[in-house]
């Protein structure tokens, strides 16, 4: 194989193939006559075939010969059947690849073909079809010589008992149609006769592949592809005729004359199921061949020659036939009408069908036969215009307001068909409507409520109208705008009047019992926020619904009649269903109280379960469904609650239960759907593709639906208001009821005693023993479901199922069922005995039932039996990996690789096959010595395997991806094992893309793309990526699944190779039409056209992932692609899809939700730039680097340069009629204004580039404000609106009043208010509108006024540009007169927001608390809607009323009543314009009240929120607080200090907190509010403050808190309050909180002077320093009333500092500059009566003596700097410090000139401590200071160089030089007496002093003549040469 596959490949060097052809040939017909297998005959027919192609073809003849010779031979063992079969698939290849070169011999071989197939088994027949169809795509218009004869052949083998016959049959006509004429021409007929015939008994790949050819040939006959002879009497075919035949099939079948026209007098209808969902597959084929054009074009003829189908006598004979055919109808209808038309031509469809029900909707006044007929047309109808409005959403919304077609009024005019199928059909119509378009809801939902009140006297109307009220009412879970929650009172009266009138008119006593029911059980679905109010009415209604007790049951069976009966069945049915509902939907309201008010009607409810069988038989079928219903609901309604509640009631449920299981009148549910939920999901792959894994699973459901075929809504109308997008198909009644029991029994039975459960296992054995025939099996399979779903419930509940006398007879009954014949069953006992296993937990069991199936595995014989016991190996393993012992595993396997290599039985291979993948996935690292083995054995089975066991090579396929999967990365090795291993894998993964199948080729893609996971250099993508290109657009949905999945993994990592690949398959396959649009086109349009969401979601993965690899590298491609995509036309342009192979090139008629795709791309593109070059938002360097870009793979290309498409874009997503895609356009565009709002204008300076497309955005805009907008859409506007005015691109206030106006058009809308706002959504959009209006004018706002302060401040940017200008830029004064106007009600609807805001945020504890009628812009339902709403805007709209609050001063001016609904302003703050100090007094009151209820809030808001930008905000805001405290209380104090009635300052008030006994209220005083938050930041910070956190071993006062620069600046802010709060207080009340502040402020500058706090301490101190200074000089330390206290504890605050300065000291790494500061701080600006006692001051001269010993010079520096400050402080605290440092200065001073500075830091050491000693001589009195000034000149002279050592001396002995030079030429005039006196009693240092000065003046003189040299130099006049 191998050989073969690397031949073909070298098959490129045509010398060397002609070199060696001889040999070649030699060699390959060696291993023809070698019985290959079928991959390698087809690989070996392919080199043969490209042997002569590229060499030379003339002997070619002889191999023909050859492979004849071997077809005729006369050997019929099966050892020759794998040569004859090489031979012929030789011989199709060499037809296929040669073509007419092989014409001489093409009659001899197809003779030959044909002679064999007669004598040939079903390998044979199909191996020669696929032949022949090679010889005809080969030979082409020169077999038409043997077109007959082939067509004889084929006409047998379509329909051979064999499927892969029938398929290759299929095949080999679809190939000759296309030259012979006659077979959609004369033998049209015969043809779909026998296709008809073909479709019975068939399976999936059958239909599929016979639809493809009769819809073939019926397009081709309806539209020939080539001109026809003319005939005698011919004519060409019309769409009437061509569906004539079709319908002869769907009405007749495919029976002879003879068999039809007996059934017809038998009154039968002898037409398959099969058949109708064959045709129906054919009639879409039919349609898509044609095109959509065609589609468009014929609609109207084609949906009414559909309709005769529906309604034929024939097709609707019976009702589960005429469900059949209804959906028949309805998948062709959304097969077509979904995929070929774009949107308009939807809508064009629509009113087609509109006008259809119209003409039905006649026809009801007729006769009852013709009503009979129509419903199933308006159903057919209805269903298909609902689903068209539901996918076309909102741009339908023109459809509905056409008032020529009146949609809605014909829609709703069905409501009054007298058929309940038509009724229920149009409920679901409107719902469909009211999901598409939410704003139709409401009005719907009034209307039919309307008319309901006005015909409660007519039956079709009361069933008509409630049955629409509640399909509307369901469709408000699918929209997320919601409903008014008036319309559930509404809903709720109509409900409580249509039961309470029931009994007033028998006629329609039935109709209201029901609608009223209905109506009650669909309005739980609106949720418990609206239930919760009207749940008393509710339990009231079922109270009466129901007897007292269980007696009066039994009195109830003594009265009424049959009508009585009906209608109370009818009642109590509906009440269970309300029941129900409220449990689903309303879990919340399900209190103890409310379950103990529904038991005891449960209990009657079970009480008449016992009585329905006397019922029955007193009054006959009249009654049975009703009962049947009834018995439905109460199971379903046990089902769902706890078992333990209706105990008491086990043995009446139970036994009814039994019957309804076992009993003799029990109908037969569809398998299917009775066994789905009970087998693992992967073991469903067993039984052929699974329902939603093919794209005709609606119609695919009909042949599995059993006798009902399949399910419709008139059979359940309760489910019309559940949750789901399509329409629900509910069972009939008896088939739901034994869905019902089995889930019943399966919640009920684990709570039995252990004899009960033992007793009905054995009742349940014995059933089934004694039945026979179908009966039997039925039983079998409901006590078998039954038993599997208790151990389900007993699985996930973790109980017991019991001892061993219950463990018998349950493993009796799964072994019966795992040996039967239906495949389900035996997967569903497969899975029941490993649950079984599971449950019981005991090892000895689980090794009995391992040993049984090993046993029973050996010694049958019966594939039946293999395949179940081989199934349950592996479900036991999968429970129980517990057992996963090697010897275990090993003898597993043993068993499986046995089974799996019986090739007398494909059955047993497929489900060995299967078990062994399933072990291979749960064994994980156990397998890895058995992968070598299994490799070989899939690889083996794989070569061997014929193409006919397809379901085999699917197995096989599961296991080769278990197999990869669980040997993972090893799959990189370089061993000579894991190479086998790997080119095993590739081998097969060819082998099974090579297949027929597409199932098989989904599995090879998946493989292979679990290998690409593990190994992706060993995966070749030059030949994967075509292969994926081709199979994109299969008409397999399994195949496109695999495909997207593997390119969306492909595009994670090589998303660029893959595009490249891609366009190179163009050259290669032409009609693979992705040049012009790429893959990623390919995409869209494939995404365009799918409607499985898994699939939809892996393409628009698939396109990310390649977006985000190549969408900044190949930024025009991709923005091209998506505006594509944005604006394809919906209109056709003559395109014709000839095949679904084939991926649309130009886009067309994409739908919306395709658009809003590509909208959120161009979003993700914008953001993918943003992280790249900064030339994307940058035009002037996006410019530049592409002028001077040369490299080729440079990025060249930048997004700024798009900017005009981005605008265009957004504009016209924006302006759609689709709401989805408006909102998503608006978001673009609010994306472009923030990321290019900045952006500048090079060729306009001063302008930025978004100016230009102002009128784009405003035209973008203006829709969304519209009246008629949804409230999310202008919400979204708002948003962008804010933005953009904020943006400050506008310089213009004209232009800018154009999107004002917007804005200011929405606060009328706000202050209408919600008593008098339209009720079409729910109220909490309301809210969501309101807000984001509110949040759009605070950001607009808070824009305005920040633009303003900086265009006061001096010297601004926009000061001077405005000047320049001469006009006010946007964020200058103009804007903000522009919000002016509308200021005061902003005001006061966002005052209304916040109080809102804070009542909602209100613990829930006080939940009672809240206003009953709601809020402002909330109501009491939408509490919980609410919230999210104001959290996101709370913050902004608090920032910009606190902007205005500043702006007025904090008093409100009342301008007259506001144009609001209801007031808004939480308080009266100041509604008067009087300045009084009175009125100011009050307001300062109430100020103050606020203020300290605001502190609260911001306390809590602190510790809540971690974000440091909230905590300094939070910070600024109590700042700002303390300040204005501050301001108010100085004014007092000045006030009353000049107020003329205090005669004596003794009797002036005290004024601040505290007053006269210094206390302070917590939660009345701002004071200790403030402290409160303070302190609380504080200790967030630095725990270590806190005494019990630093006293802790374990708490934080044991770590060191780094502190970064945010949280330094959070600790000085909150110091910085901490400092003003003494401030504010009276005096007593400032020596109550002066103890706190000090220790706050000395416990922080302890941790920052420790280095506690990390690196950013140098950010900390100089707040800590100011603070500390505030606070000494607070106006209250020299207060008389508090000066003593205060010093007091001044001088235990420098006690402290002292302390903690001598206990640090010896610690590593304390900063004693931040100490010495610190207390200089202290001995400077405290009173003198602090520092100035004893032992302080001796200490604080201690201090600073020992600091000037210090060896540090940076401490030495700041020492000498702050003796600075002390000499020229204060005389009292000044003198000591002179007497006591004044000698030690001076010596140090003296010791420099013999140890001169070396460094800088030196340098300035001593230059500090001259200043210092400058400072000590002037702060002398005038008497001494001559003596001093004579000790501080010698110093000075000293510190000279003479001038030999100054030119050698280091640079820091220069500087020094030069400053006492400076010093003394300074000092000496000042002192002239002193200095002359001195110099002439020294003359050395006159001498000294001289020498200096003669060598600076040297110095200055050379600097002189270098200046004037360089003067000389340079020209006398500047010419300017910059003119910009």
């Amino acid at each position: 194989m191998f050989s073969l596959t690397w031949l073909r490949h070298v098959f490129v060097w045509q010398a060397d193939v002609k070199q060696n052809q001889k040999r070649l040939v030699e060699q390959l017909t060696a291993v023809l006559t070698s019985s290959p297998g079928p991959p390698t005959r087809l690989l070996l027919a392919q080199c043969l075939a490209l042997v002569y192609r590229v060499g030379d073809s003339l002997t070619s003849s002889l191999t023909v010969d050859r492979c004849n010779d071997i077809i005729r031979s006369k050997d019929d063992s099966p050892s020759f059947l794998p040569t004859r079969l090489a031979a012929v698939a030789c011989l199709g290849v060499l037809y296929e690849q040669l073509g007419r070169l092989l014409i001489s011999s093409f009659k001899e071989t197809m003779a030959n073909l044909l002679k064999a197939m007669k004598s040939a088994e079903s390998q044979g027949r199909c191996e020669i079809m696929l032949c022949i169809e090679r010889i005809l795509k080969g030979l082409g218009v020169s077999a038409v010589s043997c077109h007959r004869d082939i067509y004889k052949a084929a006409r047998t083998c379509l329909t051979d008992r064999s499927m892969a016959v029938r398929c290759a049959a299929t095949k080999c006509l679809l190939e000759l149609q296309r030259e012979a004429v006659f077979l959609w021409s004369t033998e049209l007929e015969n043809v779909a006769t026998l296709c008809f015939r073909a479709f019975e008994g068939s399976n999936y790949d059958v239909r599929v592949a016979i639809s493809k050819l009769l819809g073939t040939l019926l397009a081709s006959a309806l539209e020939p592809r080539q001109a026809i002879a003319p005939r005698p009497g011919s004519k060409r075919n019309s769409l009437e005729e061509v569906m004539e035949l079709l319908s002869s099939g769907f009405l007749r079948g495919g029976a002879g004359f003879l068999r039809a026209s007996g059934d017809m007098l038998k009154g039968t209808s002898s037409v398959s199921r099969d058949v109708r969902v064959g045709i129906t597959q054919t009639c879409v084929v039919f349609v898509s061949i044609l095109g959509g054009a065609w589609l468009e074009n014929h609609f109207s003829c084609l949906v009414s020659l559909l309709m005769v189908w529906v309604s034929h006598a024939r097709a609707t004979q019976y009702p589960a036939d005429a469900v059949s055919c209804r959906c028949c109808v309805s998948f062709i209808l959304r097969a077509t009408l979904g995929t070929l038309l774009g949107e308009k031509a939807q809508i064009a469809a629509a009113k087609e069908i509109c006008q259809l029900i119209s003409k039905q909707k006649r026809v009801t006044r007729v006769s009852p036969a013709d009503v009979a007929a129509s419903q199933h047309v308006l159903v057919c109808a209805l269903l298909e215009l609902g689903s068209l409005l539901q996918d076309l959403s909102s741009t339908a919304a023109p459809l509905l307001q056409d008032t020529s077609i009146g949609m809605l009024d014909t829609v709703i005019s069905v409501l009054l068909h007298p058929s309940a199928s038509a009724r229920l059909a149009a409920a679901w119509c409107l719902r469909c409507v009211a999901v598409g378009m939410p704003a139709q809801g409401a009005v719907l939902l009034d209307r039919c409520a309307e008319r309901l009140n006005a015909l409660k006297s007519c039956p079709e109307a009361v069933a008509g109208y409630s049955a629409a009220i509640a399909a509307l009412l369901g469709a408000v879970q699918l929209c997320p705008l919601g409903v008014s929650h008036s319309k559930g009172k509404m809903v709720m009266t109509l409900a409580e009047d249509l039961l309470r009138s029931a009994a007033q008119n028998s006629r329609i006593s039935i109709q209201r019992t029901q609608g009223g029911w209905l109506l009650l059980s669909a309005l739980s679905t609106l949720g418990p926020t609206v239930m919760e109010h009207h749940l008393p009415r509710l339990l009231l209604l079922w109270k009466c619904a129901f007897p007292l007790s269980v007696k009066d049951v039994e009195n109830e069976l003594r009265r009424g009649d049959s009508f009585t009966w009906q209608v109370t069945l009818e009642g109590r049915a509906g009440a269970l269903c309300a029941m129900k509902s409220l449990v689903v939907h309303c879990k919340d309201l399900l209190t103890d109280d409310v379950i103990s008010r529904l038991l005891p009607l449960l209990s009657c409810a079970v009480a008449l379960l016992n009585q329905l069988p006397s019922l029955i038989k007193s009054y006959g079928n009249q009654i049975k469904n009703a009962a049947t219903v009834f018995r439905l609901r109460v199971y379903e309604i046990l089902t769902m609650l706890q078992p333990k509640r209706y105990e008491g009631n086990f043995g009446t449920v139970l036994k009814l239960l039994l019957n309804d299981l076992t009993g003799p009148e029990i109908t037969a549910c569809a398998v299917l759907n009775l066994l789905s939920s009970l087998c693992y999901s992967q073991d469903l792959a067993l039984l052929g593709p699974g329902l939603h894994d093919v794209d005709q699973h609606y119609i695919e459901e009909q042949l599995h639906g059993g006798g009902s075929g399949g399910g419709t809504l008139e059979y359940d109308p309760f489910i019309i208001f559940e949750k789901q997008q399509e329409v629900p198909t509910p069972l009939p009644p008896a088939s739901a009821l034994t869905a019902a029991a089995v889930q019943l029994f399966g919640v009920i039975f684990p709570h039995l005693g252990i004899q009960q459960k033992a007793q009905i296992l054995e009742q349940f054995c014995e059933f089934v023993r004694q039945l026979k025939g179908a009966l039997q099996q039925t039983v079998q399979i409901h006590v078998a479901a039954a038993f599997c779903c208790t151990l389900k419930c007993l699985a996930s509940s973790r109980r017991e199922l019991g001892s061993e006398e219950v463990q018998r007879p349950a493993l009796s009954l799964l072994l019966g069922v795992l040996e039967g014949s239906n495949p389900l069953l035996r997967c569903m006992a497969a899975e029941g005995l490993a649950r079984l296993v599971q449950v019981l937990n005991e090892p000895n069991f689980t090794v009995s039932i391992t040993l049984m199936s090993f046993d029973k595995l050996k010694t049958a014989r019966d594939a039946i039996t293999r395949t179940g016991h081989a199934l349950a190996l592996s479900a036991v393993y999968r429970y129980l990996s517990g057992i996963s012992s090697p010897q275990y595993l090993s003898a597993c396997i043993g068993v499986l690789f046995t089974l799996s290599q019986d090739s007398t039985s494909p059955e047993v291979q497929m489900w060995a096959l299967h078990a062994l993948s399933m072990v291979v996935d749960l064994a994980g690292p156990l397998y890895h010595s058995h992968l070598e083995a299994s490799f070989n054995l899939v690889l083996r089975l794989l070569l061997s395997t014929p193409h006919t066991h397809v379901e085999v090579q699917q197995s096989l396929g599961r296991c080769l991806n278990a197999l990869i999967t669980s040997m993972g990365p090893d799959l990189q090795g370089e061993g000579a094992g894991v190479c086998a291993v790997r080119t095993s894998c590739l081998v097969g993964c060819a082998v099974m893309q090579d297949s027929q199948d597409c199932l098989v080729q989904a599995q090879a893609i998946s493989c292979l793309q679990q290998l690409h996971m593990f190994a992706p250099r060993f995966v070749n993508l030059a030949s994967l990526v075509p292969s994926l290109c081709i199979n994109l657009c299969s008409s397999y949905l399994s195949l496109r699944r695999a495909v997207v999945a593997c390119l969306r993994q492909l595009a994670q990592r090589e998303a660029v190779e893959v595009s490249e690949h891609a366009v190179a398959l163009v050259k290669e396959l032409p009609h693979v039409t992705i040049k012009e649009v790429g893959l990623e086109g390919a995409l869209f349009s494939l995404l365009d056209r799918e409607s499985d969401p898994h699939l939809c979601q892996d393409i628009q993965e698939t396109l990310v992932h390649m977006m985000s690899s190549s969408a900044e590298s190949n930024l025009a491609h991709w923005l091209k692609l998506c505006k594509d995509v944005l604006s394809a036309s919906a209109v056709f342009h003559g395109l014709i899809l000839k095949t679904r192979l084939q991926l649309l090139g130009p886009f067309n008629n994409l739908r919306w939700s395709t658009r809003v795709f590509s909208m959120e791309c161009v979003c993700r593109i914008i953001a993918q730039c943003e992280n790249g070059d900064t030339a994307h938002f940058n035009m002037a360097l996006a410019q530049e680097q592409r002028l001077h870009e040369s490299h080729p793979f440079c990025l060249s290309d930048f997004l700024v340069l798009h900017l005009a498409d981005l605008i265009r874009m957004a504009f016209m997503a924006a302006t759609d009629h689709s709401d989805q895609l408006r909102l998503a356009g608006l978001q673009t565009l609010l994306v472009i204004i923030r990321k290019f709002a900045n952006v500048p204008e090079p060729e306009f300076p001063g302008h930025v580039i978004l100016e230009q497309y102002q009128a784009n955005v405003g035209a973008a805009l203006r829709p969304a404000f519209h009246v008629d907008a949804p409230p999310n859409v202008t919400a979204k506007a708002c948003q962008v609106c804010s933005a953009w005015i904020a943006s400050g691109v506008i310089s213009d206030l004209r232009d800018l009043r154009r999107v004002h106006q917007l804005l200011a058009s929405s606060i009328a809308k706000v202050q209408v208010g919600r008593e008098v706002s339209s009720q079409l959504y729910n109220e909490s959009t309301f809210t969501m509108e309101t807000l984001a209006v509110l949040k759009a004018w605070a950001e607009v706002y808070i824009t305005a006024v920040q633009g303003s302060r900086q265009r006061e401040s001096p010297g601004s940017h926009l000061q001077q540009q405005s000047d320049e200008a001469g006009t006010a830029g946007p964020a200058g004064a103009g804007l903000l007169k522009l919000v002016q106007t509308d200021l005061a009600t902003l005001s006061r609807l966002w005052l209304a927001a916040l109080q809102d805001h804070a009542l909602l945020t209100l613990p829930s504890q006080y939940s009672s608390q809240l206003p009953s009628i709601g809020g402002s812009f909330y109501t009491a339902e939408t509490v919980e809607q609410a919230r999210p709403h104001y959290y996101s805007v709370w913050a902004t709209i608090l920032h910009a009323t606190a902007l205005w609050l500043n702006s007025t001063g904090f008093i409100m001016v009342d301008e007259g009543p506001a144009n609001l609904s209801r007031p808004v302003t939480p308080t009266s703050m100041g509604q008067s314009t009087s300045l009084s100090s009175g009125i100011r007094d009050v307001n300062f009151n109430r100020l103050t009240a606020l203020s300290v209820e605001l502190l609260s809030v911001l306390h809590r808001l602190i510790v809540t929120r971690e974000s440091p930008s909230i905590q300094l905000a939070v910070l600024e805001l109590v700042r700002q607080i303390v300040c204005a405290a501050q301001e108010h209380v100085k004014e007092k104090r000045h006030s009353a200090e000049v107020d003329d009635g205090a005669a004596e300052k003794e009797t002036v008030p005290e004024f601040g907190e505290g007053r006269d006994t210094g206390g302070l209220v917590p939660g009345k005083s701002l004071v200790f509010g403030a402290l409160e938050l303070c302190l609380c930041t504080l200790l967030r910070m630095l725990p270590q403050l806190s005494p019990k956190l630093a006293g802790s071993p374990m708490g934080w006062g044991g770590h060191t808190c780094s502190l970064s620069s945010t949280d330094c600046r959070l600790v000085t802010s909150a110091l910085a309050i901490l400092s003003e709060l003494p401030s504010i207080c009276s005096p007593e009340g400032s020596v109550s909180v002066l103890p706190t502040v000090l220790y706050l402020l000395l416990g922080v500058l302890r941790e920052a002077v420790k280095g506690s706090v990390g690196a950013e301490s140098g950010q900390l101190v100089p707040g800590i320093l100011q603070a500390l200074r505030t606070v000494l000089t607070s106006p209250m330390s020299r207060a008389e009333k508090s000066r003593g206290a205060w010093a007091e504890l001044l001088r235990c605050a420098v006690h402290t500092l002292l302390e903690s300065w001598h206990t640090d000291k010896m610690e590593p790494g304390v900063d004693e500059v931040t100490m010495l500061t610190s207390l200089t701080i202290f001995l400077l600006y405290a009173s003198a009566e602090v520092t100035t006692v004893e032992p302080l001051q001796t200490c604080c001269i201690q201090t600073f003596r020992a600091s000037l010993e210090s060896k540090d010079p940076v401490v030495l520096s700041r020492s000498y700097q702050l003796l600075v400050s002390l000499f020229q402080g204060p005389a009292p605290v000044a003198r000591p410090f002179i007497l006591a440092l004044g000698g030690c200065l001076v010596s140090q001073l003296q010791e420099v000139e013999k140890s001169r500075p070396q460094g800088p830091a030196e340098l300035q050491a001593v230059q500090a401590a001259v200043r210092a000693l400058e400072a000590l001589v002037f702060a002398a009195e005038e008497t001494h200071r001559p003596q001093l000034v004579a000790v501080l000149l010698p110093i000075l002279i000293s510190l000279l160089l003479d001038e030999n050592a100054l030119t050698s001396a280091p640079a820091a002995s220069r500087s020094l030089h030069e400053s006492a030079l400076g010093d003394l030429m300074r000092i000496g005039p000042q002192h002239s007496a002193v200095f002359k006196a001195l110099m002439a009693s020294a003359p050395h240092m006159k001498a000294r002093l001289e020498a200096a000065i003669k060598g600076n003046q040297e110095s200055m003189n050379t600097k002189a003549q270098t200046t004037r040299v360089n003067s000389k130099n340079t020209p006398s006049i500047q010419l300017k040469i910059n003119f910009l």
